[in-house]
């Protein structure tokens, strides 16, 4: 297992001038949630996460050698056009991992990013947006250093990614996802992501997420304010143990297929993330009253059916319906029937497990 030390390259063995790459990257949804973290992006507590498919960015990075190795040179494009608000995020990113990637300085890039979902949908793009910009730089990474293995290529990609953003690490590579360190989970890490290591019955091949849009507007509490809030929370402590308890569990029902116990881990831990978020000081609420409208019916129809249908939430108040594919006929036709009604302009996204990164193209 590699650690922060190990991604701190020596000489690189090769010179390139001007090129591009293109990598487009996933959104994961988080079963047990990570909410609170330490310095330098180090997650309080571990957790897993489905990585998604089609909800991904896709970004090229173009890079042409400069003169002057002073500064960071950049240029940000959303969607073709440039995205100023977009930069402070992006220096910041250098300057954390510059002593990781110390040719940043010596490049123009120019970062052109657009994502698969519609702009302003609710579903966070954080993720996905700095996991594809670390495969990009990555990338550049290796063409300098044609001798790297591809296990140090995707660990410290995950490692970069979650220096731009925690969750990032976890749209790398796999389907199914874990993040910090826990005792018996072999190679997991704080530093980067790891593709679940044991077995995986198949009740969660191909699993399903369907994302009901249910507020699209920009949260009144950021999850960087929210995350700081857990230094004094309360609860705390606790919640960090029972992440860990919850992910032993998982580590179990991922090899037997147990449905039921799956569900029970899941929605907890949904429910626990915003019971944190209300009991912090200040408290705050992102939860919306169709929120809780989505969630009991979905009680009441698994309930009447018996069919292996659950939710989750992330920070905000969007709800991601969670489901076996042998059942997607019948859930869909339950959504599209009771549940769309309560989503914002009848908005949802149909989406499914993915594999992680990309590369969609190179020309050095």
């Amino acid at each position: 297992m590699f650690t922060a030390n190990d991604f701190i390259p020596s000489a690189y063995s090769q010179t390139i001038e001007n090129g591009s790459f293109e990598w487009s990257a996933p959104s994961n949804i988080a079963l047990v949630k990570y909410w609170g973290k330490k310095a330098n992006q180090i997650p309080a507590n571990p957790s897993v996460s489905f990585t998604l498919k089609n909800c991904k960015t896709i970004t090229k990075l173009v890079f042409t050698k400069k003169n002057n190795s002073e500064n960071f040179s950049f240029d940000l494009l959303f969607e073709g056009k440039p995205k100023e608000d977009f930069k402070p995020k992006i220096q910041k990113f250098f300057e954390r991992i510059e002593q990781y990637l110390p040719f940043l300085k010596e490049y123009h890039f120019t970062i052109d990013t657009q994502n698969t979902f519609p702009h302003s949908s609710g579903i966070a793009s954080s993720a996905s947006g700095m996991a594809a910009l670390a495969m990009n730089l990555m990338s550049l990474e290796k063409a300098l250093n044609p001798e790297m293995s591809e296990k140090y290529f995707y660990q410290k990609a995950s490692f970069l990614a979650r220096l731009g953003s925690g969750s990032a690490c976890r749209s790398v590579k796999g389907q199914i996802v874990a993040w910090g360190n826990h005792a018996n989970i072999e190679g997991s890490s704080d530093e980067f992501g790891l593709e679940f290591p044991y077995s995986i019955h198949e009740n969660f091949k191909k699993y399903q997420d369907t994302i009901l849009l249910v507020d699209k507007g920009e949260k009144q509490v950021s999850s960087t304010v929210g995350h700081d809030l857990m230094h004094n929370h309360p609860f705390a402590e606790k919640r960090f143990a029972q992440a860990h308890k919850n992910l032993d569990k998982l580590i179990n029902i991922f090899e037997n297929g147990n449905l039921e116990a799956f569900i029970e881990i899941v929605e907890s831990e949904a429910l626990i993330l915003h019971a944190m978020m209300m009991t912090s000081m200040p408290y705050f609420i992102l939860m919306k009253p169709n929120t809780l409208e989505i969630i009991n019916a979905i009680w009441k129809f698994r309930k009447a059916t018996q069919i292996p249908v659950c939710f989750t939430l992330d920070a905000g108040a969007n709800v991601h319906v969670l489901y076996p594919e042998n059942v997607k006929d019948e859930v869909l036709q339950f959504i599209q029937k009771e549940l769309v009604g309560y989503c914002q302009n009848a908005q949802y996204i149909c989406d499914e497990i993915g594999e992680g990164a990309t590369k969609i193209n190179s020309f050095i």
